[in-house]
């Protein structure tokens, strides 16, 4: 495998350990990216590293420091900090297992892939995911990558796992202090019915490449009109845009979801059938 593994250690289940590999599942994609620019004179602006009553230091000079209290630190090298004890370095011990629809969808945070590190670990391998597979069930554990010790769930993919990195308890907001305000009423049947029957006209398959940043894409035009604009500013007219704050009643609502069940449902291109050759015609009979 080309890739480089982002971290190499072992699965243990109980008294079972197997040798895995993760790499990460997925990537950055398109951006556009600007720099803070001095107008006067053009050039990008610098940042230094500055000691209040110092001036600018040297990177060898800098240290890590932990505040227990205001204005003292404990420094620490990196290779004391490296030197942390911890099982998790080497190994994602398998502690729970739970059904997929338990854990709340704000808790992931990124996926990676787990394939087996050898030959010889491939059979174990295959054990653990077809057992997670046969349970529908997800393992969860904690390991420890790049200085931090995460919560992960395993599951199956494919021929291979997927490992999840999941957010803890006290990094997910809690949702009661942002929906409190939603009123708890049932709505009208009509329009539900009405709304339930768009969802299944717009209802497919999920096709992730017909996706793609529309912003990177329009920021890619202004740079490229605004470099042939030698300096003239571009602003894009915005008058017709809705402002995201309507007083539309219920009536208007009913007459939108009608007007939307009108326009023909958004679907993917079927293929043409190959066309057939046109019949031959039997030559026609003289006439006597």
């Amino acid at each position: 495998m080309a890739a480089r593994a982002y971290w190499q250690g072992q699965i243990r289940l109980a008294l079972v350990s197997i040798p895995v590999e993760i790499y990460p599942a997925t990537k950055s994609g398109a951006q556009i990216s600007f720099k803070q620019i001095h107008e006067p004179t053009g050039k990008p602006i610098h940042y230094e590293k500055v000691v209040t009553g110092v001036g600018p230091v040297d990177t060898d000079e800098i240290m890590k420091g932990f505040e227990y209290e205001k204005g003292e630190f404990v420094l620490l090298d990196q290779d004391e900090i490296d030197a942390v004890k911890l099982e998790s370095k080497k190994t994602l011990e398998l502690t729970q297992f739970v059904d997929a629809s338990e854990i709340d969808v704000l808790y992931y945070e990124k996926p990676y892939f787990v394939v087996p590190a050898d030959d010889l670990a491939e059979e174990a391998f295959i054990v653990l995911r077809e057992a997670l597979r046969r349970t529908k069930k997800v393992g969860l554990g904690q390991l420890a990558m790049r200085g931090r010790e995460y919560v992960v769930s395993l599951k199956p993919c494919g021929r291979g796992m997927v490992l999840e990195t999941l957010r803890y308890a006290d990094e997910v907001n809690k949702a009661q202090g942002y929906f409190r305000d939603i009123p708890d009423s049932r709505p009208d049947e009509d329009l539900l019915e009405l709304a339930e029957a768009l969802i299944d006209r717009k209802t497919g398959p999920f096709h992730p490449a017909e996706f793609h940043d529309r912003y990177v894409d329009a920021l890619k035009d202004l740079v490229e009109r605004k470099r042939k604009a030698k300096g003239r500013k571009i602003i894009e007219d915005t008058s017709d845009e809705p402002t995201g704050r309507s007083g539309s009643n219920v009536v208007d609502l009913m007459a939108a979801l009608k007007k939307s069940m009108e326009k023909p449902a958004a679907r993917p291109a079927a293929k043409a059938a190959p066309k057939k050759a046109p019949a031959r015609k039997s030559p026609a009979k003289k006439r006597a």
